[in-house]
């Protein structure tokens, strides 16, 4: 593929934070617009006509299975709803622009209970980083990713107890750097999806 071929090649990182996600393209050439924040509402933003690839990474914060202790009261004052606007627009996106491929992840929670269930899950230990959050997606993709098999790394908790990923540690705050923190695409996933969705 030439370099030009590639420029005219948009992908779109919806709600795409640190543009993690889409990485491999932008260095790859491709043409990569991240829309995420509030300056790039999905809610609001109009799609170019012509869309190569959609990732779409949602905040997950309301869908969470580790935060399903407060599904009803974010049910009961429309936390929920909000978020599913936000789903919503990432799949009509997806479905204006009709592009050669897709996808939506999400961690391990209740998306699949509006979106029926995830066509792909993996750990980023499957792609070679030491950890492991599993993440599941949905979409129309090449599903067939190269791996490279790690073993995860933990350090336990002192005061709990409890076994921590080197990545996560320091990161089980609320403030919006420390979500964002959590949400980075593992690099190795990222890579191994580029390369299985040119």
């Amino acid at each position: 593929m030439g370099e030009l071929f590639l420029q005219d090649r948009v992908i779109l990182d919806l709600c795409g934070g640190t543009g993690a996600w889409s990485e491999p393209y932008k260095q790859a050439g491709y043409d990569v617009r991240v829309i995420s924040g509030p300056t790039h509402d999905v809610r609001i933003w109009e799609p170019p006509d012509r869309v190569w690839g959609v990732l779409a990474a949602p905040p997950c914060e309301h869908f969470s299975v580790s935060g399903a202790q407060y599904w009803p009261a974010k049910d009961a004052d429309s936390r929920t709803l909000v978020a599913l606007s936000i789903v919503d627009a990432c799949i009509r996106i997806i479905h204006k622009t009709r592009p050669a491929w897709w996808a939506l992840e999400n961690p391990v929670g209740r998306l699949g209970r509006w979106l029926g269930p995830p066509v792909f899950s993996f750990q980023p230990c499957d792609y070679g980083d030491a950890y492991t959050k599993k993440t599941m997606l949905w979409g129309n993709f090449n599903h067939d990713l190269k791996q490279a098999p790690v073993e995860p790394v933990f350090i336990r908790d002192s005061v709990r107890g409890r076994k921590y990923s080197p990545v996560h540690w320091g990161t089980g705050g609320k403030s919006a750097k420390t979500k964002e923190l959590r949400s980075i695409t593992p690099p190795g996933f990222a890579k191994a999806f580029f390369e299985a969705n040119p």
